[in-house]
């Protein structure tokens, strides 16, 4: 209990400091995105790029906008990391290879971090602060943009498939939220000891009188946006492990708030759009459900974990951080895996086997609690389109959300957001464990090793970027197959949500009738986590009973 009183004391600190932040947030969130004005900002940016924020697009336009705007996100990436040797402050760094500059193009593009690299040795200050900071902004600006879409559509009422328009969707997130949040957020990094600077390599000499440099840099600009899009990359390679990220428990209970604060606000924000707040706070209550119960397993899992050692030490503690201790890094974990992150405190790879399984489940689950910035948002709404469904297919009634009808052409479209990921982890992951080069990668064998390459694809395919740190991924198979599955199961499901966004903006709602599902009780509440419970369970069990569950027996 001595162990776990400093560890309940700090979430329920965190869901106070949420509870108090999230509506405000998400109120602010609502009228930003539904708000004719711009600011002066914004209008010039808009008059240098030559486009017009007041144009509604159809969602095609809305889409192809989105795949435009993130392909030259690639290649301007791309080419930095190619041509590092000649950007100022490259601290002597050389160019980035052709596969692992394409894997670390994609992967900030599309909001993973997946790190093949170590960023203190790999990376110059350049390349941090413009290339991979600039995209940790614009790359959650994109998924707010999609989810703000997505309200947008089953908010409006014949509108011909007009969603809105991207550009100032993405202006707006990036200008009005992400930019004043993360600067506070950075000050107060730099407040509690975490490095910001442009500085060169400092030598210092070791105990045992060897040399050794250690890289500074603009660690805390980089580490606040990082949290709070929902980006998970580290400036270092043990990511928010290392004390120049996080240098205390005050700053991980910050970095930990940051990365539930705006996919809770935007779930908040949802209710306002759709002139329902009940609809926001479901939504919100089976987020906060969800998380709340993979918290609590995770905690025990690592809390409990097998042998002497941990039993003597009050946890399983290898591989964490004993300034956050071991429930101080479960519940890291659970939030990390919980939303799109994937930054880590501690070394997933030493998780016990059933605090793995569950970070791992959490991914799949579509990272839905509460999600990604903005993705997390469109993932629920999809698993609510489902609910609804089937509970009108039981009772004999045409299935509605929030007034707007369900038909064929509708559920299509859920499904294939559905099916999307889980193909992209099981066809990935059967590849990686036949191939040669795939293997090659793997340091263990059995069923740790198995989790290791399937949690490998399923971070990837989910956008989420943490990693068991068994498996060697910088490699051409392993760079190409995972920058594949980043860039599929980041814009396939987009487009499939902006296109569900164009049909219910087409519709006029239907006012509530006697065999309407309440979408705001405690059932549907009940109802939906099911729904996203079993769909998981459904799609994975086998591989994860072959993976950690057989792991947690042996």
């Amino acid at each position: 209990m001595s162990a776990l009183g400093p560890a309940l004391g700090q979430v329920l600190l965190l869901a106070a400091l949420l509870a108090l932040t999230v509506p405000v947030l998400g109120r602010r969130l609502a009228l930003m995105y539904l708000s004719p004005r711009h600011l002066r900002v914004e209008s010039a940016a808009y008059r240098l790029l030559r486009l017009d924020p007041d144009a509604d697009q159809h969602w095609r336009t809305y889409a192809l906008s989105v795949l435009g705007f993130s392909m030259v996100g690639v290649l301007g990436l791309y080419a930095l990391g190619r041509l590092q040797q000649h950007l100022p402050l490259s601290l002597g760094f050389p160019a980035l290879p052709a596969d692992g500059a394409w894997n670390t193009a994609v992967s900030f593009v599309t909001n993973t971090n997946w790190q093949w690299y170590s960023g203190e040795a790999a990376l110059g200050h350049t390349m941090q602060m413009a290339g991979l900071t600039v995209q940790n902004f614009v790359s959650a600006g994109v998924g707010m943009a999609v989810a703000a879409a997505l309200a947008r559509g089953l908010a409006r009422s014949g509108r011909d498939g007009r969603v809105g328009n991207f550009w100032t969707d993405l202006v707006r997130g990036v200008v009005r939220v992400l930019l004043p949040i993360a600067l506070l957020s950075a000050l107060l990094l730099v407040a509690l000891g975490a490095v910001q600077n442009l500085a060169e390599p400092h030598a210092v000499t070791t105990l045992s009188g060897a040399t050794q440099e250690i890289t500074g840099g603009p660690v805390a600009s980089q580490e606040a946006i990082k949290q709070l899009g929902t980006n998970g990359g580290g400036f270092y390679n043990v990511n928010s492990a290392h004390p120049f990220e996080n240098p205390s428990p005050a700053s991980n209970l910050l970095e930990t708030y940051l990365m539930l604060l705006v996919p809770f606000a935007m779930a908040w924000a949802f209710g306002h759009l759709v002139r329902d707040r009940r609809q926001g706070g479901a939504v919100v209550a089976v987020m906060a459900l969800l998380l709340t119960t993979s918290v609590a397993l995770l905690t025990w899992a690592e809390m409990a974990g097998p042998g002497s050692a941990p039993e003597l030490a009050g946890g399983a503690l290898e591989g964490k951080e004993v300034r956050f201790g071991t429930a101080g890094s479960a519940l890291w974990a659970a939030v990390t895996t919980g939303t799109s992150t994937g930054a880590v405190n501690a070394m997933h790879d030493s998780l016990t086997a059933p605090g793995g399984g569950i970070a791992l489940f959490n991914m799949m689950l579509g990272e839905i609690s509460p999600g990604g910035v903005g993705s997390g948002l469109y993932g629920m709404l999809m698993l609510a389109v489902v609910t609804v469904f089937l509970s009108g297919l039981m009772v004999g009634r045409t299935p509605e959300y929030v007034g707007k009808r369900i038909g064929q052409r509708e559920i299509v479209l859920v499904a294939g957001y559905v099916l999307t990921t889980p193909v992209l982890v099981l066809v990935g992951s059967a590849v990686a464990l036949t191939a040669p080069a795939g293997l090659a990668g793997l340091q263990e064998g059995g069923p740790h090793g198995l989790t290791e390459a399937v949690y490998a694809v399923t971070s990837a395919s989910n956008n989420n970027g943490s990693a068991f740190g068994g498996l060697t991924s910088g490699t051409p198979f392993w760079n190409t197959l995972l920058g594949l599955c980043m860039l599929l199961g980041r814009f396939v499901p987009m487009v499939l949500v902006l296109a569900l966004a164009g049909r219910f903006a087409e519709q006029h709602p239907r006012p509530p009738g006697a065999g309407t599902l309440p979408t705001h009780r405690p059932l549907f509440v009940t109802l939906l986590a099911g729904v996203a419970l079993v769909l998981v369970g459904l799609t994975y069990v086998p591989v994860l009973v072959l993976g950690p569950i057989v792991e947690s027996l042996s």
